[in-house]
């Protein structure tokens, strides 16, 4: 049964191409699809009587829980932008494309002696030119089929080049000069390579230029096969110009902003295009904004790429901004490359800056029914719980250890029923042994409640605390909130679902102080779902910790409690003397040999000094420091 919410978020859909996202209740990503027609096909998931089969449609009634759609210029961009998504959300129901395949592009490799053309569907950064992709293996195969029939390239492998000893039957029927066994010219091969690129390119009219000027001058030398040759060539290019312009793979990437204005809100939107496709889509809403457009668009430029994000060769833009040349100087700078910011006025470009001026529009309209929404929800929580106002910012506990060791815990914070990443706070155990997961929950929440009391930065208080677990943990919650003079905080437990004493199933639950029976999480209504997400992310923080801490642990070597020498230093040390007992009998000289410098060598022997009973530690944790990707320093 869909919410009001999804029901009025499906009426709100655009007409225009695209790509749409099913996510679960939790914000997992449940399936990505294209359309030419958003409304449309999203819709028909939920029509009485569809005739699609697909085995996930009866579960996206249960399952559902959010709808995420971006806008394109046309199917073949919903296309390729729907094959980035996929491989960067990998959903639960996309099966058929978790193999992590792309569309098929060519690949010239410029750099070789006898550059060839190949299909290919990983592009790499290796100094080979590529062209496309190609929404089909059809097309691209069509247009390789097009350049091997009049452009006369080799077809074979590097390996068949070096070994045949007698051409093959391209060779025979003059599609190819045969390398592989004769010496060619290596000039009219290079032509050859050339004209592949600028037909590859889309740049027909200086092709045909260089073409007629080529047949002319062989006709006039009396080479009519090779005046053919180039008729030939240039029949090929009037027909791919009637047909199907070819696509390229820039080697360029771009960044493409877009943005709507209304009033102090803002909404900006940043495709991502590398190597000529649209692989991504990001949305900021920015609100406040009390300066113009240029002004606006020119401090998040700068915001946007001052975290050390990926630079592109391109940055376009919808209208000048403020010291737009300072700004790519900067981008250059950091880049180690020339950096351009332009404002396209036609062409390919101005249709990528209406797609983001389009999905920014978008995205300030959905932002603007889920900011309703999220009012309606948190409205209903607050009456369902009984709280003093709506829980726009609660927390959520989850305790970890493996059998009693490497006991933590992490607290988590969210905003607005999104994860606030900046407030994540983190607990080793200190006081409790043994697995008491009631005293670890005791203790953690009186540390983190003390902080709050005293008014540190950071520390304030949430409108609810949401502990992971039944009535002891909720009983664990209260007694360190009423220690701390603090019981005036709301605060609940989630219970994960379980099987009873008698084998009856138990869903997950909220239990709530003073109330003897918990209530369904699954009866309270579409604004409890944030809490089950919450809960999962806690326990996703708390058991990363616990595995970290505990690599730590099992890999400790006695290097480590040594101020100044770093990771480096020690798998220098431990591959040169083998073992801690050989380190810590060596001078200083040797030391420095095996890679210490001089003060990290007396350091070490500081620490060895007078320690008769130096034990060899395993060869394990020499074989971990060795193998492995150390991290910063403890």
């Amino acid at each position: 049964m869909l919410s009001e919410a999804l029901r009025r978020k499906l009426d709100s859909l655009p007409t225009s191409p695209g790509v749409y996202l099913f996510k679960d209740r939790a914000g997992e990503p449940l399936y990505v699809g294209k359309a030419a027609n958003l409304r449309t096909r999203v819709r028909s998931y939920f029509q009485a009587g569809s005739s699609d089969q697909r085995y996930f449609i009866d579960r996206l009634a249960v399952e559902l829980g959010d709808i995420e759609t971006f806008v394109a210029a046309n199917e073949r961009e919903a296309t390729l932008l729907e094959n980035g998504l996929i491989k960067e959300y990998q959903p639960r129901y996309n099966v058929k494309l978790r193999d992590d395949k792309e569309y098929l592009s060519l690949r010239l490799d410029v750099g070789a002696p006898y550059p060839r053309l190949e299909v290919v569907r990983r592009p790499k950064k290796d100094g080979a030119r590529y062209f496309g992709p190609y929404h089909s293996a059809t097309a691209a195969r069509s247009t390789l089929r097009t350049v091997n029939r009049h452009f006369q390239l080799r077809t074979c492998t590097d390996r068949e080049l070096e070994s045949r000893t007698r051409p093959c039957l391209q060779y025979q029927i003059k599609r190819c000069p045969g390398p592989c066994v004769y010496e060619i010219d290596r000039d009219a091969y290079g032509e050859q390579v050339r004209n592949v690129s600028l037909f590859l390119d889309g740049r027909h009219d200086e092709l045909r230029s260089e073409l007629e000027g080529a047949m002319h001058a062989a006709a006039v030398e009396l080479k009519y096969e090779l005046a053919a040759t180039y008729r030939d060539q240039l029949r090929a290019l009037d027909s791919v110009a009637q047909k199907q312009r070819v696509s390229l793979v820039s080697d360029l990437d771009q960044d493409v902003f877009g943005y709507y204005r209304r009033e102090q809100k803002v909404e900006l939107a940043v495709l991502l295009s590398r190597r000529g496709k649209v692989v991504g889509a990001r949305t900021f809403a920015i609100r406040n904004v009390r300066v113009p457009d240029d002004e606006m668009l020119s401090s998040f430029v700068r915001e946007y790429y001052g975290h050390g994000s990926f630079v592109p060769h391109e940055v376009l833009l919808p209208v000048a901004v403020e010291a737009g040349s300072g700004i790519a100087e900067v981008l250059s700078e950091q880049a180690g490359r020339r950096v351009q910011l332009l404002q396209p006025q036609r062409g390919q470009r101005r249709q990528l800056l209406r797609m983001a001026m389009d999905n920014a529009v978008h995205a300030f309209q959905e932002k603007a029914r889920a900011s309703e929404d999220l009012g309606v929800r948190l409205a209903a929580v607050q009456s369902r719980l009984g709280l003093p106002c709506p829980p726009t910012r609660f927390e959520c506990i989850d305790v970890s250890h493996l059998g009693g060791e490497d006991t933590v815990a992490v607290v988590v914070s969210f905003q607005d029923g999104e994860p606030d990443r900046k407030r994540y706070r983190s607990f080793r155990v200190r006081n409790v042994r043994g697995g008491d997961d009631y005293g670890a929950m005791y203790e953690v929440l009186s540390r983190r409640f003390r902080r709050a009391k005293r008014s540190e930065a950071g520390w304030e208080l949430p409108d609810l605390l949401v502990v992971d677990g039944g009535k002891g943990q909720l009983a664990m919650a209260e007694r360190a909130l009423s220690e701390l003079e603090l019981s005036s905080l709301p605060v609940a437990a989630l219970a994960k679902e379980k099987q009873g004493a008698l084998g009856e199933r138990l869903v997950d639950r909220i239990y709530l102080p003073g109330r003897m029976n918990a209530f369904e999480l699954a009866s309270a209504g579409p604004g409890f779902a944030m809490f089950a997400r919450a809960r999962d992310e806690a326990h996703r923080a708390s058991n990363a910790l616990r595995l970290k801490l505990g690599k730590r642990r099992r890999l400790h070597s006695r290097l480590d409690d040594i101020r100044g020498v770093g990771p480096k230093t020690r798998r220098l040390l431990l591959k040169t003397f083998g073992d801690i007992a050989a380190i810590a009998a060596a001078d200083v000289e040797a030391l420095v040999d095996a890679g210490a410098t001089r003060r990290q060598a007396n350091a070490i022997l500081d620490h060895f000094h007078g320690d008769e009973q130096v034990a060899s530690e395993e060869g394990a944790i020499a074989n971990a420091f060795l193998g492995s990707d150390a991290g910063p320093e403890p």
